[in-house]
């Protein structure tokens, strides 16, 4: 399922690390090859991409969301 959402990029500290969305309206999205250029950022984005339902993960914070891109905002 394609999805647009917009939120703020971080790094969570659980098991391994992972990068995640914390979207505008609290939903945690657990990034999947996320783009070295948006994990640098760390402000505000727009992420463009998949949900993936048959993928898990060690961290399992939400719902996996595979990057295919992104605008960062002001």
């Amino acid at each position: 399922m394609s999805v647009s959402v917009t939120g703020q990029v971080k790094r969570i500290e659980i098991g391994t690390g992972t990068w995640a969305l914390i979207a505008d309206n609290g939903q945690t999205y657990e990034l999947m090859e996320p783009p070295a250029e948006l994990t640098q950022k760390k402000a505000k984005v727009t992420v463009m991409g998949e949900i993936r339902s048959d993928v898990m993960t060690l961290a399992m914070i939400g719902p996996v969301l595979q990057v295919t891109s992104f605008q960062s905002l002001p």
